[in-house]
């Protein structure tokens, strides 16, 4: 009888801590976001490119210096690419005459040209799609991760970098380090 009552009570004090641990780690948690964006001491001059227009042209980075880009590396396949898509859309609807919104498609593997393209229709974006077909962006830019954002200056140094999914302040947060 006393060994069941040392479970019972030992059982209870488990539960109110594993309770208590919940309710800080929610409370603690609420309304923090990590910024994911990463400024580069350096700002190194970014590494040049060369990837396929929607049309199939050739094109490289180094053809947009001159104004600031947002450089994104995604796939169709990838939630987290995904879920940033609409704020980049909003962000170029904005800004597009003054920026150069890059949307650089991982195409390979699990991506296909086709798919990347009914998924850019069927979701209605009208930003600049590339695609990199043949790795050179993803190999330049040591892409593990999708998705992955850089944020780069208009005279083509690097100057910030994201991984994952970010949201619309911290592109909005990037954004005013290229144009300041």
């Amino acid at each position: 009888m006393k060994k069941q009552k040392t479970i019972i009570i030992l059982s209870l004090v488990f539960v109110l801590l594993l309770g208590g641990a919940f309710a800080l780690y929610t409370q603690l948690g609420a309304g923090w976001t990590p910024d994911q964006l990463t400024r580069l001491e350096q700002q190194p001059p970014a590494t040049d490119f060369s990837v396929y227009d929607t049309e199939g042209n050739l094109v490289k980075l180094s053809d947009y210096f001159g104004k600031p880009i947002v450089l994104n590396f995604w796939a169709s396949w990838c939630g987290p690419c995904q879920s940033e898509m609409p704020d980049f859309e909003e962000a170029y609807r904005q800004l597009g005459n003054d920026i150069h919104f890059l949307m650089v498609n991982v195409t390979g593997g699990r991506e296909t040209l086709s798919g990347a393209k009914s998924f850019i229709e069927h979701s209605g974006y009208t930003f600049p799609v590339l695609y990199d077909v043949d790795g050179d962006a993803a190999n330049a830019y040591r892409v593990y991760s999708l998705p992955t954002t850089y944020f780069i200056d208009a005279n083509g140094h690097l100057i910030a970098q994201a991984t994952g999914a970010i949201n619309a302040a911290t592109l909005q947060h990037g954004i005013g380090m290229i144009t300041a």
